[in-house]
Protein backbone atom coordinates (compact mmCIF):
# COMPACT_ATOMS: atom_id res chain seq x y z
CA UNK A 1 0.00 0.00 0.00
CA UNK A 2 1.01 3.71 -0.36
CA UNK A 3 1.65 6.73 1.52
CA UNK A 4 -0.72 9.49 0.89
CA UNK A 5 0.46 13.15 1.09
CA UNK A 6 -1.35 16.42 0.59
CA UNK A 7 -0.54 19.62 -1.28
CA UNK A 8 -0.93 22.52 0.92
CA UNK A 9 -4.14 23.68 -1.56
CA UNK A 10 -5.32 20.06 -1.09
CA UNK A 11 -5.22 20.10 2.28
CA UNK A 12 -6.68 23.18 2.41
CA UNK A 13 -9.71 22.40 0.70
CA UNK A 14 -10.53 18.86 2.59
CA UNK A 15 -10.32 20.89 5.80
CA UNK A 16 -13.39 23.03 4.73
CA UNK A 17 -15.14 20.37 4.31
CA UNK A 18 -18.59 20.08 6.07
CA UNK A 19 -20.34 17.64 4.79
CA UNK A 20 -19.34 14.32 6.77
CA UNK A 21 -20.95 11.92 3.75
CA UNK A 22 -19.13 13.49 1.22
CA UNK A 23 -15.67 13.36 3.75
CA UNK A 24 -16.17 10.05 3.64
CA UNK A 25 -16.83 9.92 0.31
CA UNK A 26 -13.61 11.10 -0.08
CA UNK A 27 -11.29 8.67 2.31
CA UNK A 28 -13.30 5.68 0.32
CA UNK A 29 -11.61 7.46 -3.18
CA UNK A 30 -8.08 7.83 -1.30
CA UNK A 31 -8.37 4.54 0.12
CA UNK A 32 -8.89 3.13 -3.48
CA UNK A 33 -5.92 5.36 -4.35
CA UNK A 34 -3.45 4.44 -1.92
CA UNK A 35 -4.48 0.36 -2.47
CA UNK A 36 -3.94 0.82 -6.33
CA UNK A 37 -2.36 4.45 -7.39
CA UNK A 38 -3.34 3.63 -10.70
CA UNK A 39 -6.58 3.31 -10.91
CA UNK A 40 -6.99 6.70 -11.94
CA UNK A 41 -7.15 8.11 -15.35
CA UNK A 42 -3.23 9.46 -16.61
CA UNK A 43 -3.08 12.58 -17.75
CA UNK A 44 -1.70 13.52 -21.14
CA UNK A 45 -0.42 17.32 -22.68
CA UNK A 46 0.33 19.48 -20.14
CA UNK A 47 -0.58 17.54 -17.21
CA UNK A 48 1.48 14.81 -18.05
CA UNK A 49 2.60 12.83 -15.54
CA UNK A 50 -0.58 13.55 -13.31
CA UNK A 51 -3.35 10.77 -12.56
CA UNK A 52 -7.09 11.86 -11.89
CA UNK A 53 -9.60 9.72 -9.79
CA UNK A 54 -13.18 10.94 -10.23
CA UNK A 55 -16.26 10.32 -8.47
CA UNK A 56 -19.96 11.18 -7.78
CA UNK A 57 -21.64 11.90 -4.50
CA UNK A 58 -25.18 13.23 -4.05
CA UNK A 59 -25.49 13.77 -8.13
CA UNK A 60 -22.16 16.12 -8.46
CA UNK A 61 -18.50 15.11 -9.82
CA UNK A 62 -15.28 15.69 -7.53
CA UNK A 63 -12.48 15.17 -8.49
CA UNK A 64 -9.00 13.88 -7.46
CA UNK A 65 -5.32 15.20 -8.95
CA UNK A 66 -1.99 13.39 -8.17
CA UNK A 67 0.99 11.91 -8.81
CA UNK A 68 2.96 8.75 -8.01
CA UNK A 69 6.16 8.93 -6.65
CA UNK A 70 7.90 5.14 -6.77
CA UNK A 71 10.87 4.52 -4.57
CA UNK A 72 11.82 3.00 -1.35
CA UNK A 73 8.95 4.38 0.17
CA UNK A 74 6.31 4.71 -2.59
CA UNK A 75 4.05 7.79 -1.96
CA UNK A 76 1.13 9.36 -3.66
CA UNK A 77 0.75 12.92 -3.39
CA UNK A 78 -2.43 14.77 -4.09
CA UNK A 79 -2.01 17.80 -5.84
CA UNK A 80 -5.44 18.92 -5.94
CA UNK A 81 -9.00 17.66 -4.94
CA UNK A 82 -12.61 19.64 -5.40
CA UNK A 83 -15.46 19.89 -7.67
CA UNK A 84 -15.49 18.94 -11.56
CA UNK A 85 -15.98 22.57 -12.54
CA UNK A 86 -12.89 24.67 -13.47
CA UNK A 87 -10.79 22.23 -11.83
CA UNK A 88 -8.55 21.33 -14.64
CA UNK A 89 -7.84 25.27 -15.08
CA UNK A 90 -6.78 25.02 -11.33
CA UNK A 91 -4.66 22.53 -11.84
CA UNK A 92 -2.99 23.82 -14.69
CA UNK A 93 -2.32 27.10 -12.48
CA UNK A 94 -1.09 25.24 -9.93
CA UNK A 95 1.31 23.30 -11.75
CA UNK A 96 2.90 26.45 -13.35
Amino acid sequence: MYDLRFSSSAERYLKKLKDRALKDAYKTAFLSIMKNPYIGSRKVGDLWGVYGFDFRHRGVSYEIAYVIREGNKPVVVVLLAGTRENFYQQLKRYMK
